[in-house]
C-alpha cells in the first residue's frame, strides 16, 4: 500500500486545475475506520512524510503554519500510552484508562496539535486551518490504503496529559490521528442530509 507522490512544485509554479472524478468517488465514499480495529502494519516512515506533506497543503490564510505535528509509534506510543493510564488510575478514575484502548489499538498516531501564532490573522481562522490539516491527513491515509480514525478524547483537554504531549502555552490538541490496517471493513453510518442544512439568501 504505497503511491508514488509527484514531487513538490517550487514556489511560484503554475498550478493548472485539471477535473479528477476519482477523488470525487473517493470523497463519496471515504469512511473513517474504527481505532479498535487498527493493527499493523502502520505506514513505513517514507509514506508517513508523504502524508504529512500533504496534510500541510491546507488552506492557511497568513501562511503562519499555525500547527505541527507529534509522532507517536512503537515504544514510544507505548510509553505514553502507559504514562496517561498511570494518569487516571491515580486519581481512581477506571474510565479514563480503559478509554485508553483506542490509543493502543494502532500502531501509529499522528497528533495535529493547533499552535496559533500571534498576529493580524484571527485565531479563530488559525484553528480552522489546523482543522483542515486534520481532514487532509485523515483522507490522504484513506486514500494510500490505510485505516484512519481522528479522535479527541479525554486526554487532549487534560492539562496534566498535555504536558506529557510536551504541548506549549496557548496550544491544543486538534486531533489524535490513530492509523494503521484495518482487520474489518467499517461499515457506512447515518449521513446528513445537506438539503435540510442549506439555504439560500434572498436578501
Amino acid at each position: 500500500m504505497t503511491a508514488r507522490l509527484p514531487p513538490a512544485p517550487e514556489f511560484g509554479a503554475p498550478l493548472p486545475l485539471r477535473a479528477t472524478p476519482e477523488v470525487l468517488d473517493f470523497l463519496a465514499l471515504r469512511r473513517s475506520t474504527s481505532a479498535v480495529t487498527l493493527g499493523e502494519p502502520a505506514p513505513p516512515a517514507d509514506a508517513v512524510q508523504d502524508l504529512l506533506r500533504i496534510a500541510a497543503r491546507a488552506p492557511d490564510h497568513g501562511k503562519l503554519s499555525p500547527w505541527r505535528f507529534i509522532i507517536l509509534d512503537g515504544a514510544t506510543k507505548a510509553r505514553f500510552a502507559a504514562r496517561l493510564e498511570a494518569l487516571a488510575e491515580g486519581r481512581g478514575d477506571a474510565t479514563a484508562a480503559a478509554k485508553l484502548a483506542k490509543l493502543r489499538a494502532p500502531p501509529l498516531a499522528v497528533v495535529v496539535v493547533s499552535s496559533p501564532k500571534p498576529g493580524q490573522i484571527p485565531e479563530w481562522e488559525q484553528l480552522l486551518s489546523a482543522g483542515a490539516v486534520c481532514a487532509n491527513l485523515l483522507n490522504a491515509t484513506l486514500a494510500l490504503g490505510y485505516g484512519a480514525n481522528w479522535i479527541t478524547d479525554w486526554y487532549s483537554y487534560d492539562a496534566e496529559a498535555l504536558a506529557i504531549l510536551g504541548l506549549r502555552e496557548r496550544e491544543r490538541v486538534a486531533a489524535f490521528m490513530l492509523v494503521g490496517t484495518p482487520r474489518e471493513a467499517p461499515l457506512e453510518r447515518e449521513r446528513p442530509d445537506p438539503a435540510a442544512l442549506t439555504t439560500r439568501w434572498d436578501g
